[in-house]
C-alpha cells in the first residue's frame, strides 16, 4: 500500500496526495514491487534502504548514505489468532531523503501511524521532518507501555483462572505472554541504542524546540524496559510456581491411589487364602463367610488407619 500525505504550512490539516511533492510524507505498508519502483523513480530513494525495512529479521539501527538517512526501529505489533491475542514486534523504517521527503515503511500496519493519519497528534507537520521522526519514536515508546500494561492485566486474569482449574491451556497462554515480553524487552533495548545515537545529533538535524521530545522518548523507553523486565520476572516466577503446584497435585493423587491399592489388596488376599482347595479351620461353619468378611474389613481399616497416620491419605 502506498499513501502520500502533506500538511499545509498554514495549518495542520493532512491532505492526501496523488503525486509526490517536497515536504510530503510517503507511507509504505507491505508495498508491491511497482510501489517501490515508483518511490525510487520519483524521489531517487535508496532501494536497498526500502527493502531492508521490510525484512522481519532486521535489527534496529541507523544507516547513512550520502544525503539519505535510514532509521530502523522495532514497533509493537498486536494481532488476534484463533485462540488469543498475540504480542510481537516488527521493524519499521524511517527514511529521510535530502531533507525533502520522509518515508515510513513496514511490512505491517502500525497503530502509531494511524494516529497521524487521523489527525490525533498535535503540532504535527510533514515538512518538519525531525519533529515528525521524534514524534513517531515517542508514540512507539508509549505504545510499548500500553501493551505491557495489557499483558500484565491479561496475566492476572490467567492466574485467577489457574487458581480455579489447573489446566495446560492456561499455562500455554502464560508461555505466550512470556515470549511476548522477551520480544518486547529485546526490541526496547535495541531501540534504546538508536535513541542514544540520535541524541548525538549526527544523523538528523536537532532543533532546540524538539530536544524535549527526544528526552521524553528516551525516558518512556527506559520505563518500558524496566516494566518489561519486571513483568517478565513475575511471569516466569508465576509459571514456575504453578508448574510446581501441578506436579505436587499429581504426586498427591498418585500417593492416594497407591494407598487405596494397598487397602483394597487386603480383602483380596484374605479371600484368596480361604478359597484354596484344602481343609481350613471352621470351614464347615455356616457363618464362616461372615467371619472372613469381618476379619478382612478389620484388617483393611487397620491398614488404612496406619497409612492415614503416615499422611498417605
Amino acid at each position: 500500500m502506498l499513501e502520500i500525505y502533506k500538511t499545509q504550512a498554514e495549518g495542520q490539516e493532512l491532505l492526501r496526495l496523488d503525486t509526490v511533492e517536497k515536504g510530503c510524507w510517503i507511507n509504505l505498508v507491505a508495498p508491491t514491487e511497482e510501489e517501490i519502483e515508483f518511490v525510487v523513480k520519483n524521489i531517487d530513494a535508496e532501494q536497498t534502504f526500502l527493502r531492508d525495512a521490510l525484512d522481519d529479521e532486521e535489527k534496529p539501527r541507523i544507516d547513512v548514505d550520502e544525503d539519505q538517512t535510514l532509521i530502523i526501529i522495532d514497533i509493537p505489533y498486536v494481532y488476534e489468532d484463533d485462540q488469543s491475542i498475540k504480542f510481537e514486534t516488527v521493524p519499521m523504517g524511517l527514511l529521510l531523503v535530502r531533507d525533502d521527503y520522509i518515508i515510513t515503511i513496514s511490512s505491517r500496519q502500525s497503530t502509531v501511524l494511524e494516529r497521524f493519519r487521523n489527525g490525533q497528534i498535535r503540532d504535527f507537520y510533514t515538512y518538519k521532518k525531525t519533529r515528525f521522526i521524534l514524534q513517531i519514536l515517542y508514540y512507539v515508546s508509549t505504545d510499548y507501555l500500553k501493551y505491557l500494561k495489557h499483558i500484565d492485566r491479561k496475566s492476572e486474569l490467567i492466574e485467577k483462572a489457574l487458581h480455579k482449574s489447573m489446566r495446560n491451556k492456561e499455562l500455554y497462554k502464560l508461555l505466550d505472554l512470556s515470549k511476548s515480553l522477551v520480544y518486547f524487552n529485546t526490541s526496547l533495548k535495541s531501540n534504546e541504542t538508536v535513541l542514544e545515537r540520535l541524541l548525538t545529533g549526527k544523523f538528523i538535524k536537532m532543533y532546540e524546540e524538539d530536544a524535549d521530545i527526544l528526552d521524553d522518548t528516551i525516558i518512556e523507553n527506559k520505563q518500558a524496559i524496566e516494566m518489561a523486565s519486571i513483568y517478565s520476572s513475575i511471569l516466569s516466577g508465576t509459571m514456575d510456581a504453578f508448574a510446581s503446584i501441578i506436579s505436587n497435585n499429581q504426586n498427591e493423587v498418585m500417593k492416594f491411589l497407591a494407598a487405596m491399592t494397598i487397602v483394597m489388596a487386603i480383602p483380596n488376599m484374605v479371600y484368596s487364602f480361604f478359597g484354596q482347595n484344602f481343609g481350613l479351620p471352621l470351614q464347615s461353619n455356616p457363618f464362616m463367610w461372615l467371619y472372613v468378611l469381618a476379619g478382612s474389613i478389620v484388617v483393611s481399616l487397620a491398614i488404612a488407619f496406619i497409612l492415614w497416620k503416615r499422611d498417605m491419605f
